[in-house]
């Protein structure tokens, strides 16, 4: 692994501030150190949700969300500047709203697409991250409001290079949520996943396993359930590599070649390919399914 050091001493120098504070007057910078430290990130799925919501519109500049959005928000009460107080009532409605529709979400996307635009190939069961046409969730005429929804239940941000198709550059993120018999992914079993040799990927390559609920990682004895390019990954003979998903590590299995999951809890796989390559645009190399191993 590359030695973390410099990069914390470079980060220690930076200093943030408005440009029109003086230089005495600006505080030193604080940099916690929260390596394993235990932080919850999930959005919440009960009415701290509309109160955060509600700080969040209080607190942003009016560009920061549409005025058709901002009128859907007044129809339940949240507008800028102004009480939000529903009643008794209105907050058992609220409720049961932010608790159904992550549930919504999950099923619309475990069903997939009627187009079968999320899929990635026509012999695999890998699917895109990103499935709109455009950085702004645009298909050819509409706007992809259930694409959209399926990606934000699992993830917080997105950029323009999610959807960039230059040669080297931006980054694909081909997930799956089952084998390669079309069984969803359950942590109880033992997987291999297998990449043909030499994945194109110009700056690095990742793969990560994360809860099919909700996009948190699971919670094992592994620092992460994630291995990658940077470290000294097990190869085969022919230079493809074998990754393994199990609730214990297989013998005869590297470490770095090993992601834990949870029994019982379905998960999903992704890789990540960090300037992706012509290799993966014209499909002539593709990951194999996640075959279950008994």
């Amino acid at each position: 692994m590359p030695d973390p050091a410099p990069a914390v001493e470079q980060a220690e120098q930076t200093r943030i501030y408005p440009l029109w504070a003086q230089e005495k007057d600006i505080p030193a910078m604080e940099f916690p150190n929260a390596s394993n430290q235990r932080v919850n990130m999930m959005y919440p799925i009960d009415n701290a949700f509309w109160t955060k919501l509600k700080d969040f519109v209080d607190y942003e500049p009016l560009t920061a969300i549409d005025p058709e959005l901002r009128g859907v928000l007044a129809s339940i009460g949240i507008v800028k500047g102004q009480p939000f107080e529903p009643s008794e009532r209105q907050q058992e409605l609220l409720l049961k709203a932010v608790e159904t529709a992550p549930k919504m979400i999950l099923a619309s996307k475990q069903l997939g697409r009627a187009d079968g635009r999320n899929l990635y190939y026509d012999d695999r069961q890998y699917e895109r991250a990103w499935a709109a046409a455009t950085a702004e969730w645009m298909q050819e005429t509409y706007l992809d409001i259930d694409q959209r929804a399926g990606f934000f239940q699992y993830a917080y941000s997105s950029a323009p290079a999610m959807v960039q198709r230059s040669i080297g550059a931006g980054s694909k993120y081909p997930y799956t949520l089952r084998d390669a018999d079309g069984n969803f992914l359950d942590g109880s079993n033992t997987y291999r996943m297998h990449l043909p040799a030499n994945p194109p990927a110009a700056l690095f390559w990742a793969v990560t396993a994360y809860n099919l609920t909700d996009g948190t990682m699971p919670e094992t004895e592994q620092l992460l359930p994630s291995t990658n390019s940077y470290y000294d990954v097990a190869k085969n003979e022919d230079g493809s590599i074998d990754i393994w998903f199990a609730p214990e590590q297989p013998e005869d299995v590297a470490d770095t070649n090993f992601i834990q999951t949870i029994p019982g809890r379905n998960f999903m796989a992704i890789l990540r390919l960090y300037g992706a390559e012509i290799e993966f645009y014209d499909q002539s190399w593709k990951p194999d399914d996640l075959v279950k191993v008994e």
